[in-house]
């Protein structure tokens, strides 16, 4: 049984994880037809990032700025591709609460600042069909 409402308000961004992300920056400009606006280190998270906006909606590419980061584990054992789908939320803390108390475990126990301006948490893919889901928020 599902309580409450959710408060995610849309995609955020689709998250690719990628080996080299100067070459998948040349690729993706090739693809959207425009080059990145904006590339930035999350050290907490050990990546690198690169956004694209296309339309209403970002494109992040991921990756790693070190071999123990959550990306470079990752892409050891699968290959570069989809990650992760981020969705925007009112409230970072009581989505992850929400969550919780359905049963639904996060990989964190409070948020993380992330790229973008962003407050963040992964949900665990176990708990989600499979798919790696990141809460994103706005640092206001």
């Amino acid at each position: 049984m599902v309580s409450g409402i959710t408060k995610m308000k849309k995609i955020e961004h689709i998250g690719i994880a990628v080996k080299d992300i100067e070459e998948s920056n040349k690729t993706f400009a090739k693809i959207f037809g425009k080059e990145s606006y904006k590339s930035e280190a999350v050290e907490s998270e050990g990546v690198v990032t690169s956004f694209f906006q296309v339309g209403e909606n970002k494109i992040e590419l991921v990756a790693a700025s070190n071999v123990e980061s959550p990306i470079a584990k990752y892409l050891a054992k699968n290959r570069e591709g989809m990650h992760h789908i981020a969705f925007d939320v009112e409230d970072i803390g009581k989505e992850m609460k929400r969550l919780q108390n359905e049963g639904i475990r996060t990989l964190s126990d409070v948020p993380k600042k992330g790229a973008d301006n962003k407050l963040i948490c992964f949900l665990h893919p176990k708990d989600t069909n499979g798919v790696l889901i990141e809460l994103c928020q706005e640092i206001k």
